[in-house]
């Protein structure tokens, strides 16, 4: 009888855990009821590029197993076939072993992505007690984040980004670590507080309507559930 029952709980175990993954499954990629009234819309469906365009090595970027998978052969991005310039971005990014990356916003020139958008970066930097300006949760070269909030390697991190006008906000697994206001950035190749950068165009000029891109920087990298919402 005591076998009998503990069969019977494992079975009940077992169909609850595959109900539980199911759902899981069913959840990424997908707008929830309240994102749909609030204006969110899926930049990812997990199935197909869709709605994107590869400019590089064709086959870097492929959907694996419901993410958006960079798998780090040749080089080059992928890119939103839309261009946005005011808008909140949300993404969950997941990276190997000092695997290097980043989410662009606003580039205007696909094959010149650096020179022509903003960086946010994503790279494997768990654990560094003084994030820098090449930090995960950096605007690349520019700013570094507040704090380290950057999961270990294989686990999954979610950025939320605003972009409006010259601000950009970026939270980090929940935590805000960058804001900056581009207006104080007057000058190619130098920062606020003198340091230099390697951009040729001043960041204050970096506010025009562009695409949103992802890196291939030569390490395997894996994105999905990626919303985004128009801001005016």
């Amino acid at each position: 009888m005591l076998r009998a029952r503990q069969s019977v709980i494992a079975l009940v175990g077992a169909f609850c855990l595959l109900v539980g993954v199911s759902v899981a499954l069913q959840q990424a990629n997908q707008l929830s009821e309240q994102e749909i009234k609030e204006g969110w819309q899926l930049l990812f469906d997990g199935e197909t590029l869709k709605g994107w365009t590869v400019v590089g090595t064709p086959d870097s970027w492929v959907v694996q197993d419901g993410t958006l998978h960079c798998t780090g052969k040749g080089y080059g991005m992928i890119f939103t076939d839309g261009t946005y310039k005011n808008f909140e971005l949300k993404l969950d990014f997941k990276v190997s072993p000092k695997g290097n990356s980043g989410v662009f916003l606003r580039v205007w020139d696909k094959n010149d992505p650096v020179q022509t958008g903003i960086e946010v970066q994503v790279l494997d930097s768990y654990g560094k007690e003084n994030p820098t300006r090449h930090d995960c949760g950096a605007i690349y070269d520019i700013q570094a984040p507040s704090k380290n909030a950057v999961k270990p390697a294989g686990e999954w991190n979610h950025y939320h980004i605003i972009c409006k006008d010259h601000l950009i906000v970026v939270y980090l697994n929940g935590e805000k670590v960058n804001e900056v206001d581009l207006r104080r950035w007057t000058e190619p190749h130098r920062n606020p507080d003198g340091t230099p950068n390697k951009f040729r165009y001043p960041y204050n000029t970096m506010t025009r309507s562009g695409h949103i891109g992802l890196q291939n920087h030569g390490n395997p990298v894996w994105y999905r559930n990626i919303k985004l919402k128009v801001l005016e």
